[in-house]
């Protein structure tokens, strides 16, 4: 195993270095001073356009795809431009047109879409003209069992009719967001795996209504569409919208979450390490009781233990990026679990650390440290919660 960035990743990632400190990190307060110009307004602001031209003409753009359609990069050679992206979270991502949700979105579409709806919402997702959303989580139900999920998809003839609720649908409340991937049963009495389905819903589509917006920690991510609660009330789609097929629901979210989980873990480096670096300035500068910070052991042992944790995990997400390239998702599933397990803890105890130096000031808006906490904190919860993934690693570990 050889994790040393070649050529491509190399190149890709100084480029992303260089962009995202001449213009993503120059760009945060233009940001914060849009939104709050427009507090009543969800989705793309100025900047993030501005942003995104630039970043396109420069062949930083679609990055996390591989194939023709994407820039080409496989996973690990992905892994070190999605951690710069980490760097700023609310920008860098959607500067480049891989932020999630729509990163998701695109792989089921360019896996699993019909040469039909790949013209209709693939092409105009990869060249940023709308967004999307992906509703697969339930108010009513423990999602972290996805078998749980009650939206009922029903066949009528030529169409199909979508009943349900569902919550924590990202970048929804963004006007742009033109076409909700849902998943629900379409046979409850399949077997346990075979009862659900993905398909493609118009946001205009009569009975799509979008029920309130909701906030992490009090952050509502506003610039992107936030999250929302969406009711489905009798949503008639043609029955070509389907995905793949019906029973392929279950399949086609494990093909859809595996690389969503390993990307957050790359950008969560970033977040850490940005956290890191700005726990470094303020020990320097910072000076209390006689001396700066950076004097006192305690806060050398926080900064060691971090660089500990992030080379160590690191080292652990480019395996996972090798093997997923080498063997396939499958294969990688018990780095996937380590990795969507080990690094959000890490890295949330390492911004909580940078928060507790800065300390009012750590709790403030003056620094990104508590929106990056708020973030890393329900990346523990999303795409499935620790404990899922601690318990399914262990069985597995037991088994073999």
């Amino acid at each position: 195993m050889d994790f040393a960035p070649d050529a491509t990743a190399h190149e890709y990632s100084e480029r992303a270095r260089a962009f995202l400190d001449e213009f993503v990190l120059p760009a945060e307060p233009v940001l914060d001073a849009q939104l709050a110009a427009t507090p009543d307004e969800w989705g793309v602001r100025p900047i993030v356009r501005d942003l995104q031209r630039e970043a396109r003409a420069r062949g930083l753009w679609n990055l996390f795809l591989p194939g023709e359609r994407g820039a080409g990069l496989n996973n690990l050679q992905y892994a070190p431009v999605a951690e710069v992206t980490g760097w700023s979270p609310r920008l860098a991502p959607a500067a480049f047109n891989c932020a999630a949700p729509d990163t998701g979105n695109m792989e089921v579409l360019n896996e699993f879409g019909t040469p039909a709806q790949q013209e209709q919402w693939l092409e105009p997702l990869l060249e940023a003209r709308i967004r999307s959303a992906f509703c697969m989580t339930e108010p009513d139900v423990a999602s972290s069992d996805a078998t749980n999920i009650g939206t009922r998809i029903r066949r009528d003839g030529d169409h199909y009719v979508i009943t349900g609720r569902k919550w924590w649908s990202t970048g929804a409340m963004n006007p742009d967001a033109a076409i909700f991937i849902v998943m629900g049963k379409t046979d409850p009495d399949a077997a346990r795996h075979r009862q659900q389905s993905m398909i493609l819903v118009p946001r205009d589509t009569p009975g799509v209504r979008i029920v309130r917006p909701l906030t992490v920690f009090g952050y509502d991510d506003r610039d992107h569409g936030g999250h929302a609660e969406v009711a489905f009330d009798d949503v008639r789609v043609p029955a070509a919208n389907l995905i793949a097929g019906e029973g392929e629901g279950f399949a086609i979210a494990q093909a859809r979450l595996g690389p969503g989980r390993i990307h957050h873990c790359m950008r969560a480096l970033g977040m850490g390490e940005r956290a890191l670096a700005l726990m470094i300035a303020r020990a320097a500068e910072r000076h209390a009781f006689g001396g700066a910070l950076a004097e006192q052991g305690v806060v050398r042992e926080w900064i060691a233990e971090a660089r500990i944790q992030l080379e160590s995990l690191r080292l652990l997400v480019l395996k996972t990026a090798w093997l997923m390239d080498t063997v396939g998702n499958r294969h990688a599933m018990t780095e996937i679990q380590a990795i969507k397990i080990a690094v959000p803890r890490a890295v949330q105890q390492i911004i909580d650390r940078a928060i507790q130096l800065h300390g009012g000031a750590g709790v403030s808006s003056d620094t990104p440290l508590a929106e990056l906490y708020a973030g890393i904190r329900s990346l523990r919860i999303a795409d499935g919660p620790d404990e899922v993934h601690l318990a399914s690693l262990g069985r597995a570990q037991l088994r073999s």
